[in-house]
């Protein structure tokens, strides 16, 4: 009797070709993506919150962006045309940045005050909460949940109760003042005090005012754009910084308690210090985290509005004003609504912009393209 013949011995190369084919066809069928009942469920699914997300969010912004268009004084159909809601295109855009007037004064002076605060914010509570959140995570510490619950209970806190103890404890006579007095320091009048840090460092070493400060840019000199946060913008940034880090030291323990464990004694074993583990393995392998705190903390501070209304709404001097208080205060304070949107289209240009930047800067150098755009040859 003959032996059966074994079967051939199959290409590796084939078998290959053959995985590869199978692996890259597309669920559903050739023309890929969800077919059939699958993609009808998927869509059923999500429409709700299309529907939700279209009715408050895309509907408002696109009705928003026609008001700012118009002269919409608030007292008529702001589509209807005619007066009190006549379309000008552009002009209330170019009032703020071209033509010479209060408008553009005030809100310059908006924006320069928020971007010093940005400036000292969001660096300040990044690293603030950045420390807490490594030393709630050391294992070395007793108690940490209770020390994560106390870092964090201000965040939860009404931002308006919080502004308000604030107004007692920073005035001429409260605990701050008070404190300065016992150490021989006589402190300001907090939210009276209209002079910039800068300008103060500036005095200081004898320079006030000089001749290339009388440079104007967009209607404000470069003296002014270079003041500084006043002294009573420094007390609400030491409130926000204090609210908001406990948020964000969140973010980043569970960033921390996510990373491998054998990473660590593998740069104990190299006999890496604590600094050197934490420049070169933690913040690297942390770095979408700390984008996405960065993001927050920059697009939070752009849009503060309730510390500043609280505060002073603006005092002293337009010092302590925002272009979103000041976005409010034209719609509402005097109905030039046109006017108020197109502040804060502005701003919201301003956040997209740096966002962009911003992720630039922390992606790493192999893979960074244009900030805005394509690299050159780049596929579509």
């Amino acid at each position: 009797m003959s032996e059966p013949q074994s079967a051939p011995a199959a290409n590796p190369q084939v078998l290959q070709e053959t995985q590869v084919a199978t692996a890259s066809q597309p669920r559903g069928g050739s023309g890929g993506g969800l077919r059939g009942p699958e993609g009808r469920t998927g869509w059923l699914f999500v429409s709700p919150m299309i529907l939700i997300l279209g009715l408050f969010l895309a509907i408002p912004i696109v009705m928003a962006l026609w008001v700012s268009l118009t002269d919409w004084n608030g007292s008529v159909n702001p589509f209807g045309g005619g007066p009190g809601a006549q379309f000008i295109g552009a002009k209330n855009y170019t009032d703020l940045f071209v033509k010479d007037g209060l408008t553009r004064s005030t809100f310059m002076q908006s924006v320069s005050n928020t971007f010093w605060y940005v400036l000292f914010v969001v660096p300040a509570q990044t690293v603030l909460a950045l420390g807490l959140a490594l030393l709630v995570n050391a294992k070395v510490l007793r108690a940490r949940s209770f020390f994560r619950t106390a870092f964090y209970f201000p965040s939860v806190t009404s931002s308006i109760a919080i502004s308000t103890v604030f107004l007692f404890i920073f005035s001429s006579t409260g605990v701050v003042n008070g404190l300065l007095r016992v150490v021989g320091v006589n402190g300001p009048d907090w939210f009276t005090d209209d002079r910039g840090l800068v300008h103060l460092l500036f005095n200081a070493v004898g320079v006030d005012n000089p001749g290339w400060g009388q440079t104007s840019i967009l209607g404000r000199s470069l003296w002014d754009w270079l003041s500084g946060p006043s002294v009573a913008m420094c007390v609400i940034i030491i409130l926000v910084v204090w609210t908001t880090s406990g948020t964000f030291m969140l973010m980043f323990i569970a960033a921390l308690q996510d990373l491998p464990v054998e990473i660590d004694e593998a740069a104990a074993l190299d006999g890496a210090t604590g600094w050197q583990k934490l420049r070169a393995v933690t913040l690297p392998m942390i770095r979408p985290a700390l984008f996405l705190v960065l993001t927050l903390g920059l697009i939070g501070t752009w849009q503060v509005f309730d510390q500043i209304f609280v505060m002073g709404k603006g005092a002293p001097a337009g010092t302590t004003l925002s272009p979103a208080y000041l976005s409010y205060q034209q719609s509402f304070g005097s109905f030039k609504y046109g006017s108020g949107a197109a502040m804060a289209f502005v701003v919201f240009v301003i956040i997209v912009v740096l966002t962009r930047i911003q992720r630039w800067v922390l992606t790493d150098k192999d893979e960074r393209r244009p900030v805005f755009g394509r690299r050159k040859g780049a596929s579509a």
